[in-house]
């Protein structure tokens, strides 16, 4: 059964002023290195007010709604912006994330990976923040708890950054186990391995600045691998940022694209032990646009082998 890939075209009308770091071409460049693979490629629908409900309440939604401009930018706050297709674009990008729920635990697809923007790990309850607007990850565990039934779900971030957003969507939620690996120090500053959720099921996994893959798979061996045997998902969620790359100008980890293929593979060795392979994978960060192209290939390469 092939791989999934979720994407749309509106996703390219989500545009950042000059310069901003989470820019158009970051998809264009993700789906240009994916364009040979052999990939069940499927249009992103958009979400339904409710999918964003699950998580968000609908003063959030209607904020979102009334801040997208007419014409040009806004800045709704200290790095996010929106541009006319931006509302568009985000429901895309949690539409894609629910469909590739629906497809995976259908038996329509083993596994999925959602190339969408903007991306959504950062988004809080009622905030809008590091480049996001709404939990798509978050939203897309909730969607197949509480709409397809599954008793535990396990979301995975190796994006540079903490995702304090998932975090913050999923921190009272017992059947969500949220797993997140991140540079620290570095914004947005939580993360810290005593953020452990309402019911112990957050764990974090600080890494020093200037570390590299080695030191990652190390504690993803020791710390990430057995919390996830232990919890036996019924879906395992990937939270996908590939700004830990020593050639992004965001941070200050130096992974290359064989770390990223080595946790997904073994992210996928996991899920085929304890849920028939499932797993789901959203992008987030990535701002080196070649290392970006590189390690995402490299990424859906390893889903593509596992669905094989």
């Amino acid at each position: 059964m092939k791989t999934a890939l979720i994407t749309h075209a509106d996703c390219l009308d989500h545009v950042t002023p000059a310069g901003h770091p989470e820019q158009v071409a970051r998809l264009d460049h993700i789906l240009h290195a994916l364009a040979d693979l052999d990939l069940n490629r499927v249009s992103a629908p958009l979400a339904a007010d409710d999918d964003v409900l699950r998580c968000h309440p609908q003063r959030h939604l209607d904020a979102i709604r009334d801040a997208c401009p007419d014409a040009g930018t806004v800045q709704i706050d200290g790095d996010t912006h929106m541009s006319p297709g931006s509302v568009q674009a985000a429901f895309r990008a949690v539409g894609g994330a629910v469909r590739a729920v629906d497809m995976v635990i259908t038996g329509q697809a083993t596994n999925a990976f959602v190339a969408a923007r903007p991306p959504g790990h950062h988004a809080e309850t009622e905030t809008p923040m590091g480049f996001c607007l709404f939990g798509n990850v978050a939203i897309a565990a909730k969607h197949a708890l509480d709409y397809h039934g599954l008793d535990r779900v396990a979301v995975v971030d190796f994006d540079v950054h903490h995702g304090n957003g998932t975090q913050d969507l999923l921190w009272d939620e017992p059947r969500a186990l949220t797993i997140t690996s991140q540079q620290m120090p570095l914004w947005p500053g939580t993360g810290r391995a005593d953020e452990t959720g309402a019911h112990d099921n957050v764990l974090n996994v600080p890494l020093p600045p200037d570390s590299d893959g080695m030191l990652m798979r190390q504690k993803y061996t020791d710390l990430v691998f057995p919390r996830l045997l232990a919890f036996r998902p019924n879906l395992i969620l990937i939270s996908a940022g590939f700004d830990a790359h020593a050639d992004d100008p965001l941070a200050q980890l130096n992974w290359d694209e064989d770390d990223f293929a080595w946790i997904t593979e073994n992210l996928c060795q996991i899920a085929a032990q304890v849920c028939d392979g499932r797993v789901v994978s959203v992008l987030e960060g990535g701002y080196d646009l070649a290392a970006l192209a590189r390690s995402a290939k490299a990424h859906v390469q390893k889903l593509i082998e596992a669905a094989e």
